[in-house]
């Protein structure tokens, strides 16, 4: 068997992932074995995972693959400080260091970190780019698709078209620093008081309580698109190109005041701000899938990059672009380059320093669910319980499943966590927090007593996939909680049009309040028997027990944590928040039987 390692690292959301053969073996983030919530280091951790998943050791590696081209980025990084100088020179001199350190010189940071590959073992380097559109593509079903990559920016590129067919992935056009949609939406996300690359989600999420004003302003004066979907961002309004922070004075003036401090109360203008470039963004998006549409002549579409994690723009695109099917990299951020740098290696020609393996697709597609991460058997989980002196009970796998889905019927939150760990930002029931979707009080609670976050932020189901036709418009597949999606008539309720922005969450919008936004959406997460056996389980026994077939499934973490990984991770961030129980493995706990009320450490609520 032939090995390649896969690497992201140095700037955001590091991680690792390994190929045995061209199959996928085990795929991580740094951040979950760290407990440092956008790991950015070098992914020692994620790396040992990987061999360990695979059994084997650093000398049987083949080829290491890196996400990116360092020296390109490089050149970018110094000639844009170059080209404004003397401004950001305080951003230079905290810059420099790192890139004269370990990031230029990669190969011989990825030789000293694993000192025991052999010299023969190859160190190859794809653009940012390529290895979105590869992370795209070549898991994906399809035997031929357009491509899409969206992100703030790689090493020169922010957005690429390109095609893919059987293994050959062409980029046929980018979009160039500085000009770049996912720091247009990182800027509105930093202006309104949230952390870039971890609050995107909740700008997403709070677009729908308030009103598109602003579109016109933005589409005027900060952003232009043309016919063919290319775009150029007003620079005068922005300081990315050489300060820590992304807007600037004439920024602030033109949308009223200075950005929000995250600890001050949201206003209006913020809600109005949301909802109009969460708008521009999904128009953007529209048009530039029109024009890989008439590029490329396909009728499937895969997408990668940050942005591709906007679920209500997919969503949109699903509904309203030229394509009849998506798929969308369920880890679409810098940790799916790991696995598309991989990928691509193994499927690259040999003329270009690639094995030129052959790809042959299938459905659903190659990430097997996504669930590439650890997994821990019952007799290492019980260890760890007993090193807390935790209170639990061993059950059958079927007495488990009786005793979740009763504790989710009576209104308790409970934590899930199963087999192997998911790779990317979504949990997708291996570490999960439940809850009952038909609840009026499910979402305040777990927002503010379990999660410790912002009461607006909404939650996802996860539903019977023989189901979602009955409570969902939607028609195609959704595993990885990635398209946002009307819910049904039948189960929408009446709400009183005077009411406006945040209070708008005090109304029950459907028959699954907990899970239904105030636009009367849903982020939806479709579940099968084949690829997610215990959870679909589980959604059948609460079905069975309350005729609802959905839950619902949001993250098993607190505000500021990564998701947990080990039995240690999941007992004391269980501890640490107000969750009823835990099944984690074979085994239940009561929260109100544990003899802590706390403990020391990490998963403390802290702001992120």
């Amino acid at each position: 068997m032939r090995y390649v390692l896969g690497l992201s690292a140095f700037y955001h959301d590091s991680a690792a992932a390994l190929l045995g053969d061209g199959r996928i073996l085990g795929a991580a983030q740094e951040e979950r074995f760290s407990r440092r919530k956008n790991d950015a280091r070098f992914p020692l951790q994620s790396i040992a995972y990987c061999l360990r998943a695979a059994g084997i050791s650093e000398d049987q590696l083949d080829a290491v693959a890196f996400y990116e081209k360092p020296m390109l980025k490089f050149s970018r990084t110094l000639e844009t400080f170059l080209s404004l100088a003397p401004r950001g020179l305080r951003t230079f001199c905290r810059t420099m260091p790192p890139w004269l350190g370990e990031r230029l010189n990669a190969r011989q940071t990825i030789r000293q970190h694993l000192p025991g590959l052999r010299p023969d073992c190859a160190l190859l380097f794809t653009t940012h780019h390529e290895a979105h559109a590869a992370s795209a593509f070549l898991p994906s079903p399809f035997p031929e698709a357009a491509i899409l990559t969206v992100d703030g920016v790689g090493e020169w590129a922010s957005t690429t078209l390109g095609h893919g067919r059987d293994e050959k992935v062409e980029l046929l056009s980018e979009i160039r620093f500085p000009h770049s949609l996912g720091l247009l939406y990182s800027a509105f996300t930093a202006y309104c008081g949230f952390r870039v690359n971890s609050g995107e989600y909740k700008l997403m999420g709070l677009a729908p309580y308030g009103e598109p004003r602003w579109v016109d302003v933005i589409q005027r004066e900060l952003f232009e698109q043309k016919a063919d979907g290319s775009f150029r961002l007003n620079l005068s309004y922005f300081n990315f190109l050489a300060e820590d922070y992304l807007s600037n004075d004439r920024f602030h003036t033109l949308f009223g005041g200075p950005p929000r401090d995250p600890s001050a109360p949201l206003e209006r203008r913020h809600l109005d701000l949301a909802r109009s470039v969460q708008g521009v963004v999904e128009t953007a998006l529209l048009r530039l899938a029109r024009q890989a549409h008439a590029a490329t002549k396909s009728t499937r579409l895969c997408l990668a990059g940050g942005v591709a994690l906007n679920c209500v723009a997919n969503g949109r695109l699903l509904r309203e672009g030229p394509f009849s099917e998506l798929w969308i990299q369920p880890a679409a951020g810098d940790a799916g380059g790991a696995l598309g740098a991989a990928l691509a290696i193994w499927h690259a020609p040999e003329a270009r320093g690639g094995f030129g393996h052959e790809r042959i697709p299938s459905r659903p597609d190659a990430m097997q669910g996504a669930f590439l991460g650890p997994e821990f058997s019952d007799a290492e989980i019980e260890r760890t319980l007993q090193g807390f002196g935790a209170v639990y009970e061993t059950l059958s796998p079927t007495s488990l499943l009786d005793r979740t889905s009763h504790a989710l019927g009576t209104e308790q939150v409970v934590g899930w966590v199963q087999g192997r760990m998911e790779f990317g930002p979504r949990a997708l029931g291996h570490r999960s927090i439940l809850g009952d979707p038909r609840s009026p009080k499910m979402q305040s609670v777990m927002n503010l007593k379990v999660k410790f976050r912002e009461s607006f932020r909404p939650f996802a189901p996860a539903i019977l996939a023989e189901h979602t036709a009955e409570y969902f418009d939607l028609d195609s597949p959704s595993p990885y909680m990635l398209l946002v999606a009307p819910v049904q008539a039948a189960h929408r309720r009446a709400v009183d049009p005077a009411v406006t922005g945040l209070d708008r969450l005090q109304q029950a919008h459907s028959t699954i309040p907990a899970v239904t936004h105030v636009d009367g959406s849903a982020r939806v997460q479709t579940v099968t028997d084949a690829d997610n056996p215990q959870f679909h389980a589980l959604l059948r026994r609460f079905h069975a027990l309350t005729g609802c077939p959905l839950l619902i499934n949001t993250s098993f973490n607190v505000r500021g944590e990564p998701v947990v990984c080990s039995p240690d991770d999941a007992y004391r961030c269980f501890i640490n928040s107000e969750m009823d129980a835990l099944a984690i493995g074979n085994f239940f706990l009561e929260r109100r039987r544990q003899p802590h009320a706390a403990l020391p450490g990490t998963f403390e609520a802290r702001p992120d």
